[in-house]
């Protein structure tokens, strides 16, 4: 029993190294991670509401997975094809692609979650 907590607590520290190694590396993580920072701020200045906080919180998982996948993609991609290759480059389009689905999903479920409280903001505070 001791041997199974172990190895499940040595997956959760290879996962952290790995989340960290991406954010050290990537800078686009960094931007995925700063942007997912001044979400929750507005989050808690806004007073969202549960279901807009599930929705904020699934996309910000959704960017920072694809991302994280497109940086495995192509480290791995990189690896196995250091020369140049049509292939290869398809492959890291494609995950980048990925990457740029997310982005703009979130953005758009963001836009759909604060638009209705920057309204109502600027309606207040600037007449």
């Amino acid at each position: 029993m001791r041997t199974y907590f172990k190895k499940r607590y040595n997956s959760f520290l290879f996962a952290l190294k790995g989340i960290n190694a991406a954010v050290r590396s990537e800078p686009h993580m960094r931007l995925h991670v700063l942007s997912a920072l001044v979400v929750v701020v507005a989050g808690f200045a806004f007073g969202v509401t549960k279901v807009e906080w599930c929705l904020l919180a699934g996309s910000i998982g959704l960017v920072i997975t694809a991302e994280i996948f497109n940086t495995s993609l192509e480290a791995l991609t990189n690896l196995v094809s250091p020369e140049f290759n049509p292939l290869a480059g398809k492959v890291k389009d494609l995950a980048a692609g990925a990457v740029l689905i997310a982005a703009v999903t979130a953005a758009v479920v963001g836009t759909i979650v604060f638009l209705p409280y920057l309204l109502l903001f600027v309606d207040l505070y600037f007449q």
